[in-house]
């Protein structure tokens, strides 16, 4: 039996047992008939949400719930939901992993609120999830990057995924990009593709002299297996449009057959086209424009990545910071 805060009545964390609940996690035990019930009529007024959502919402307000022990959850104030937060970060979860749990409170408290008008107070109200510390990205080597977008074979899917990684490395696509490109979209004359970014944002991307020639190969194939009216670039060998999480099965699985000991997705290119692009050019604006990111604060994490790089240069090239021969 998990000790109580003889205090507030909320379960103590046992503190060796760090509480992880994975995506697939089945509900944890429920004390009390009420908070029970009120978890299940929150499942069903989830009917219309999407399972994942479902699953995750459902999880987190049974997890509130067994924390409360013998306390009704919808009698729970401000400081016992801050509690509860303060008991499982210190249990291991992070800020990011308690962020998605608030907002699944949040959508429970939503829910009695509607169910009983009367209810005034949201006890999530104020409350903020302690923040995680930034992870950088994960970029590949420029040897890594160009061995894995060479890969080998001239079928049609070895043609059209070596299209594909060209041109996400050579352009920082992201997956949503990629899949959502457009045939009409493309100019090879003058090495361009205009893609759909956040927000339906568009933006001109250059595209580099090998992904062309890798999309001019792609291009002769395609019309031997696209829909006539199919307007994505990339199709599948049924013709139409080759989905996000296809493209990233293909990405993970030429990984390994070109023998990088890594899991590689869309991302991790566009990650290693920035990093790289910055690391030639410096030009920290220039690659956010290339990317489309909003805020230039979302472009400087890759000013991080190879920072002992840039420093080398900077002792080799100030004449400050030049180290002299013989001290």
């Amino acid at each position: 039996m998990p000790r109580r805060d003889a205090a507030h009545g909320l379960a103590a964390p046992a503190k060796a047992k760090p509480v992880r609940p994975p995506a697939d996690a089945t509900l944890p035990e429920i004390p009390g008939r009420a908070n029970a019930a009120r978890v299940a009529a929150f499942e069903r007024s989830l009917a219309l949400a999407p399972a994942a959502t479902r699953r995750a919402y459902v999880r987190d307000a049974g997890l509130l719930a067994a924390l409360a022990g013998d306390r009704d959850i919808a009698g729970l104030v401000r400081a016992d939901l801050a509690r509860c937060l303060a008991t499982l970060h210190g249990r291991g979860l992070s800020g990011r992993s308690l962020a998605r749990m608030l907002s699944a409170w949040r959508a429970f408290y939503r829910f009695l609120q509607d169910a009983d008008p009367s209810r005034r107070d949201d006890p999530c109200a104020g409350l903020k999830a302690p923040k995680s510390a930034r992870r950088l990205p994960t970029a590949l080597s420029p040897d890594e990057a160009a061995h894995l977008v060479g890969i080998p074979g001239d079928d049609t899917l070895a043609t059209r995924d070596r299209a594909l990684l060209e041109l996400a490395y050579s352009s920082g696509l992201r997956l949503a990009e990629l899949s959502g490109a457009d045939l009409e979209r493309l100019d090879l004359a003058s090495g361009e593709i205009r893609v759909l970014g956040k927000g339906s944002k568009e933006r001109i991307v250059p595209v580099g002299a090998p992904a062309c020639a890798a999309l001019r190969d792609w291009l002769s194939a395609r019309a031997a297996i696209a829909a006539a009216d199919e307007p994505a670039l990339f199709v599948t060998r049924a013709g139409k449009r080759l989905g996000p999480r296809a493209i990233e099965r293909r990405f993970a699985g030429w990984a390994r057959r070109q023998g990088l000991d890594r899991h590689v997705h869309p991302h991790m290119l566009r990650h290693s086209f920035a990093s790289h692009v910055l690391q030639s050019s410096g030009d920290l604006r220039a690659v956010q424009e290339l990317l489309g990111h909003a805020s230039i604060a979302s472009t400087q994490v890759y000013t991080h990545l190879d920072f002992q790089a840039l420093a080398k240069v900077y002792d080799a090239a100030h004449p400050r910071a030049r180290k002299r021969k013989g001290r």
